[in-house]
């Protein structure tokens, strides 16, 4: 029995840190897993501009609500959904990603949580098990399941790499060069159709 595992900012919603960085005019925000491999260094760079600037969650969410997901994304989900059993593996938040699982259809998403003071200032983060993705897709191959994994960075080539197909979705060239083993698709219709192919 197969399960799709699919990565969320840059796949089917935008860059959430991306988004924020625009609407607060702070450009070291820009930088994501598309950058940056190691998650732990990139959250702690994160949170340290946030504190710098008295920024908090309620900032974040604010910017959160204005996101829609990708054009086409929810369709293709849907699609998806119907020819298979789905799971959306992200290194985001739960406080992040409710808005967003609202406008996708609800569908079921393992991610991370955010350490929120009192005052609304974010103190840190857990993460749910080291190596999120890779972790969570080798527990499915031990229960029966066949992985098909799809994602656009850094932190999804492991998810991909040992799944029984793994796929590439509008990532970075660099990624697609240092990577080119794994298909890499730019359209929903096409990733779908090769998702449809292994199945």
């Amino acid at each position: 029995m197969e399960i799709v595992c699919l990565d969320l900012e840059g796949v089917l919603v935008p860059e959430i840190w991306i988004a924020f960085s625009q609407a607060t005019g702070i450009p070291e925000l820009k930088r994501t897993t598309r950058d940056e491999p190691d998650y732990n260094k990139l959250m702690e760079f994160r949170l340290n501009i946030l504190r710098e600037h008295g920024l908090g969650l309620k900032e974040i969410q604010d910017t959160i609500a204005t996101i829609d997901p990708l054009p086409g994304a929810r369709e293709f989900l849907d699609k998806l959904r119907e020819m298979t059993q789905v799971l959306i593996l992200s290194d985001t938040f739960t406080q992040f990603a409710k808005p967003l699982m609202k406008k996708l259809g609800w569908p079921t998403i393992f991610c991370n949580t955010l350490e929120v003071a009192e005052d609304g200032m974010i103190t840190g983060f857990r993460m749910r098990i080291p190596e999120s993705k890779l972790t969570t897709v080798k527990a499915l191959q031990s229960i029966g399941y066949d992985t098909i994994a799809s994602g656009d960075s850094f932190n999804d080539l492991g998810m991909i790499q040992v799944s029984k197909a793994g796929f590439l979705f509008r990532s970075t060239e660099a990624i697609i060069r240092e990577y080119p083993q794994y298909p890499a698709f730019e359209s929903y219709d096409d990733l779908l159709e090769a998702i449809r192919k292994v199945l």
